[in-house]
């Protein structure tokens, strides 16, 4: 082995080491659908069915006006400074923030060839110009199984954006598994679009979101602090949509920008632990997907050779009936022309063009079918030749009309389809099982 694969190796080792194991499920879970000639998706696709492969990362996105934390928490959760915060508006456009395996800054058209579901929302005017993507190393929490959706800070008045920030939103709110909806506690959190596409997201999306205080400790005393919170609370339940028991929005702020002399209950790991419960059930749907397409393609593996099969013995028969027919068919043409010739040759005639022993053996052959024909009437003759015609053509029409097949699979094509069923129940759908057994051994003590 050369020192240069020596290293390689070594470095994927570390870098397997490093992995958690709901994130080697996920790999391993993504690989199974698009890598190699045998991948689910190239199954898919060769038996006409449309099978989506799995997302190795939940999508988180934060809306709330500005200033209200949202770059901030980011940053706190990664650990690493990769987002600008501050009172201005920092965010004007979407910002992805996701783990990688280097420090990296795509801009609008590598972001939409990193992220290809993104082409759908180039319909919005110049929103390309506005979406960027981070990547970072950072590998804190649960990071490397999250992609986190920054959105430009929301404002009322006369602020005009660069896109339709609205729809671009609740586009974005379709591709994401939670939504964070940050309100602050220094004037801004009745922002009214902020208000607004919360409403119309909730229309949706009302199971992902969860709404949070941010910068609790800024609010003042805990009696301020619970003033603003029934604030925001009755102004929410205004909306017909949102007007639901049981509302809940923690207080949170980050520990490291803590105000000293204004303490309060900080709730930000509950925000971690709905993260991780969103990855979890993400993981275990994966799974169950992964066990249903499964199934599904090995159930039309079994249609698609049941069908060839039975296309077999149509054409079988299909056979049978052309063979029945054309040999009806030609041999009332070959009567008609025999009792042709014959009409108009007499013995004589052919005794001349042969020997008489051939001439004789001629006649005595032909004999039954002249004596057959001498039985019609002569003025009925022509409507019994027509008749014969047309019973020969029927006989034809009929030959062509049931010996029509059906296409069948090539010897390649079936053997291919029955490797593919093969692997998938004594390879793919173990490999599942084994998967879930160790997602499952992480519950266990």
């Amino acid at each position: 082995m050369t020192r240069r694969g020596a290293r390689k190796l070594a470095g994927g080792n570390t870098e397997s080491l490093t992995q958690s194991i709901n994130e080697v499920i996920l790999q391993d879970c993504h690989s199974l659908y698009i890598e190699g000639d045998d991948s689910l998706l190239n199954i898919g696709e060769d038996l006409g069915l449309s099978i989506e492969p799995p997302r190795k990362k939940i999508n988180i996105m934060l809306i709330g006006n500005h200033s209200a934390g949202k770059s901030s928490f980011i940053n706190w959760y990664i650990e690493e400074t990769i987002q600008r915060t501050g009172v201005a508006i920092e965010t004007q456009g979407f910002t992805l923030v996701t783990s990688g395996k280097r420090r990296d800054t795509l801009t609008g058209t590598a972001t939409v060839h990193f992220y290809p579901v993104l082409k759908e929302l180039l319909s919005t005017d110049k929103i390309l110009d506005y979406i960027s993507t981070e990547v970072t190393t950072s590998k804190q929490k649960k990071f490397p199984l999250i992609t986190f959706i920054d959105t430009p800070g929301l404002v009322d008045g006369e602020m005009l954006y660069p896109f339709d920030v609205d729809q671009a939103i609740e586009w974005m709110g379709h591709k994401c598994d939670l939504i964070f909806v940050f309100f602050d506690p220094i004037g801004q959190a009745l922002c009214k679009r902020t208000l607004n596409i919360v409403e119309h997201l909730n229309e949706f999306a009302g199971d992902k979101m969860r709404f949070y205080l941010s910068k609790a400790d800024t609010a003042g005393t805990e009696t301020d602090r619970q003033k603003v919170m029934m604030q925001v609370v009755q102004e929410l339940c205004k909306r017909p949509g949102l007007n639901k028991t049981g509302f809940d929005m923690p207080t949170i702020y980050i520990p490291s920008l803590a105000n000293e002399k204004q303490r309060c209950v900080n709730q930000i790991e509950d925000v971690c632990r709905d993260i991780d419960k969103s990855i979890a059930m993400t993981l275990q749907s994966i799974l169950n997907t992964l066990d249903k397409d499964c199934d599904t393609l090995v159930d039309k593996i079994d249609e698609t050779l049941a069908e060839d099969t039975l296309n077999g013995k149509h054409n079988v028969k299909a056979y049978g009936w052309w063979l029945l027919f054309q040999m009806l068919g030609y041999g009332m043409f070959l009567l008609l022309i025999t009792q042709f010739i014959f009409s108009i040759l007499s013995e004589q005639m052919l005794r001349t063009i042969t020997d008489e022993q051939t001439s004789e053996l001629v006649f005595q052959t032909i004999k039954p079918v002249r004596q057959l024909f001498s039985l019609i009437p002569e003025e009925n003759k022509y409507f019994i030749f027509g008749a014969i015609l047309g019973t020969n053509l029927l006989c034809f029409l009929l030959a062509k009309v049931l010996s029509r097949t059906k296409p069948r699979l090539g010897s390649k094509v079936k053997k291919l389809h029955v490797a593919r069923r093969k692997k998938i129940l004594e390879v793919i759908k173990p490999k599942q099982s084994d998967m879930y057994s160790k997602y499952l051994a992480q519950c266990s003590e």
